[in-house]
């Protein structure tokens, strides 16, 4: 008699997983909160757990070393490995630490705070553009257009090809997605290309004539007597558009259909806007923009009561975790009012995403103005497409009426 196939409790590739994957991470959680899949990696969805391993030194991004994990974006040097071996999203120790603090000071509290009233003069002038009405797609309209508006001015390029910019960004941001197919493969490395003869341009004309911008603090930073390779500045400015752009986006559109479906919560916001100052992390852990993290164990690994081998692959589920009922009461639920939000939506650790301060000013800024602009929101359809990412959660597209 053939022995039984082993239960999939997690399998990225089922269509479920993008329209809802909060059933599939419950049963996780009560099942084993630290799993090894029948594919061979493993999956933390527990806060706790997800949250000790975020910290954990003896994990590795640097998947870019990983012979399997580079054939399937295309080959050992294609356009988009050779990139992410530059990325300080796949770096570590003193090699993570010396890009990443060239560009933390762009984006410290005390930078993006000063950013607010250039932000608050983009937002206005999208939903002036945006206007209202029926059936307006505030994914297309708004979400979209604003954080890739913002990015494109602190790296210093024109706003007019904000749209390219995005094209180009949405396709590169597969790269973290534990499947791809041929055709979404291609695109990534064809849009690598493109995008970095594009800022190799804009990083040209900064030699000449510097500006406050990004490019130029990139182009004049020093490390120890070091600066950084055009290479590397370009890499990590493909990153930054990643991190300030997609996850800004998602939180927008997960957010929004998270009040309109809990019209309570949206209530209680009207009433007090302040809320919404604590209300942005309660949306990043209602529905994580950011759905998982990946790493690789340089170590045996104990983590709750299972030990991961070194050179194992995991997933950490950000968005299982943020529904952890031991971290958090009634999980499933929104709550405008919750205390004590420590989402890992943005990840932990030395890797904790360095646009997050920037996107929730971006959402605390959306979510006021649209409040007060319009007097009622409302969904047109209750039918929702996700966009087909694995990693990343967000909407193709968010329809709705508005009334001012």
């Amino acid at each position: 008699m053939d022995a039984a196939k082993p239960e999939i409790l997690y399998d990225p590739r089922d269509p479920k997983m993008r329209s809802d994957p909060y059933p599939f991470y419950a049963r996780l959680r009560e099942t084993e909160p630290v799993h090894r899949t029948p594919f061979g990696f493993w999956v933390v969805s527990g806060y706790e757990e997800a949250g000790q391993l975020l910290r954990d030194p003896r994990l590795t991004s640097e998947f870019h070393r990983d012979k399997k994990w580079a054939e399937h974006r295309g080959g050992w040097h294609s356009p988009v490995v050779d990139d992410t071996r530059m990325w300080m999203l796949m770096l570590d120790g003193g090699a993570h630490r010396r890009i990443r603090g060239l560009v933390n000071p762009v984006f410290n509290a005390r930078s993006v705070q000063e950013m607010r009233p250039r932000i608050s003069r983009i937002l206005a002038k999208v939903l002036d553009d945006m206007g209202a009405g029926e059936g307006i797609d505030l994914i297309d309209e708004l979400a979209l257009p604003l954080p890739v508006t913002v990015i494109c001015g602190l790296v210093g390029l024109p706003v007019e090809d904000r749209d390219q910019c995005r094209k180009w960004t949405e396709a590169i941001g597969h790269v973290v997605d534990p499947a791809l197919d041929e055709t979404t493969m291609r695109a990534m490395n064809d849009s690598v290309v493109e995008f970095r003869a594009y800022i190799a341009e804009h990083l040209a004309k900064r030699r000449s004539e510097p500006q406050d911008d990004i490019l130029t603090r990139l182009m004049l930073a020093e490390v120890d007597g070091e600066r950084l390779s055009d290479d590397e500045i370009i890499a990590n400015v493909l990153l930054l558009f990643n991190a300030g752009h997609e996850t800004t986006v998602n939180l927008i559109g997960n957010g929004m259909l998270a009040l309109l479906r809990h019209p309570e919560q949206l209530r209680a916001l009207r009433d007090d806007p302040g809320l919404i100052e604590e209300g942005v992390d309660e949306f990043v852990r209602y529905d994580a923009p950011v759905q998982l993290v990946a790493r690789i164990t340089t170590a045996d690994v104990e983590v709750g009561e299972r030990t991961i081998a070194a050179g194992s692959k995991l997933m950490i589920l950000l968005g299982a975790a943020n529904r952890d009922p031991r971290r958090y009461a009634n999980p499933d639920t929104l709550d405008m009012t919750r205390a004590d939000i420590k989402p890992l939506a943005f990840g932990g650790g030395p890797h904790y995403c360095i646009g997050a301060l920037l996107g929730k000013i971006e959402g605390r800024l959306v979510f006021t103005e649209l409040l007060r602009r319009y007097r009622d929101i409302s969904l047109t359809t209750e039918d929702v497409v996700w966009r087909p990412h694995v990693n990343f959660r967000g909407l193709s597209e968010l329809r709705v009426d508005l009334v001012p």
